[in-house]
C-alpha cells in the first residue's frame, strides 16, 4: 500500500491511449510530487521488473558474501560494511547482512530472468542465485559447528511486520539443519498448527526459550535480549 501511495515511479507496459489513461489514475493516487512515468513496450516493463529486483538480490547476495567473508577471517563485518558502505557510489541502505534473500520476489524474479537468459550468454545471473545457496549452506554449517542439542527457529518471517514467511531463507537453514539430525523447534505466531517442515511449534516464546540450546534469528529482536548467550542472528544494523 505504501508503495502504490509513495511510488518511486509509474512503469506502463504499453504506449496506446488505455496506458495513459491508467497511467493518470495511478499519479492521481499517488502523494508524491513529480511522480515520473515511463510509457514502454510489456516486454520491456516486464524486464524492468525482473533486472529491479535481481539487482536487489545481487545487492543482498553481496553484503551477505561479504560478512560470511569477515566471519571465516574473524573480521569485524560492521567496520566493513560501514567502510564500503560510505563510497557515494555504493550508498549506506540496503546493506544489513541476513541468511540470505527470500520472500515472493526476489529468488522467483531471479529466477525468471536467468531463464529468460537461456539463449544469451551471462555468467552474473547464474552466480546471484548460486550465491544466494551458498550463503545458506555456509550459515547453516555455522550454525552446526556449534553442535547444538537443540536449534530454535525464532521467526519465519522475512522481515518485521510481516505476516509472510513464502520462500524465507531461514526456512532453507532449517532443512539444511535438520538434515544433518539436529532436532529443530519453531516459534512464529503467526502458524496455527503445530507442527511445521516436522518440526514442533512452540506457543509459548519463554518455552521456547528454555527448550532451545541455541537460538537462530534472521532478524534480531528486543524479545531476545535475554538470551543473547545463545543467540546466532548476522544482523548487524536491526532493519529490515
Amino acid at each position: 500500500m505504501h508503495d502504490n501511495i509513495y511510488p518511486s515511479r509509474i512503469i506502463l507496459g504499453g504506449e496506446c491511449q488505455q496506458s495513459q489513461i491508467f497511467a493518470d489514475l495511478l499519479n492521481s493516487c499517488s502523494k508524491s510530487n513529480k511522480v515520473q512515468t515511463l510509457f514502454m513496450h510489456s516486454n520491456e516493463a516486464e524486464a524492468v521488473k525482473l533486472f529491479a529486483n535481481t539487482f536487489l538480490a545481487l545487492r543482498v547476495a553481496y553484503f551477505n558474501e561479504l560478512d560470511s567473508f569477515a566471519l571465516s577471517k574473524g573480521l569485524n563485518a560492521l567496520n566493513i560494511i560501514q567502510g564500503v558502505s560510505l563510497d557515494p557510489r555504493i550508498g549506506d541502505f540496503y546493506n544489513n547482512p541476513s541468511f540470505g534473500f527470500g520472500g515472493y520476489c526476489l529468488p522467483k524474479d531471479s529466477k525468471q530472468l536467468l531463464a529468460n537468459f537461456d539463449d544469451v550468454p551471462q555468467n552474473l545471473i547464474q552466480a546471484i542465485i548460486s550465491a544466494n545457496k551458498t550463503r545458506k549452506d555456509f550459515i547453516a554449517d555455522s550454525i552446526l559447528s556449534f553442535k547444538p542439542m537443540v536449534v530454535g527457529i525464532f521467526r519465519l518471517i522475512m522481515k518485521e511486520g510481516s505476516d509472510n514467511y513464502r520462500f524465507s531463507s531461514i526456512q532453507g537453514v532449517m532443512k539444511r539443519i535438520k538434515a544433518k539430525g539436529v532436532k529443530v523447534i519453531v516459534y512464529e505466531p503467526s502458524l496455527k498448527t503445530p507442527y511445521f517442515l516436522n518440526s514442533e511449534v512452540i506457543s509459548s516464546l519463554e518455552e521456547f526459550k528454555k527448550l532451545s540450546t541455541l537460538i537462530i534469528a534472521n532478524r534480531n529482536s528486543k524479545d531476545l535480549n535475554d538470551v543473547q548467550d545463545k543467540l546466532f542472528t548476522r544482523d548487524i544494523f536491526g532493519v529490515n
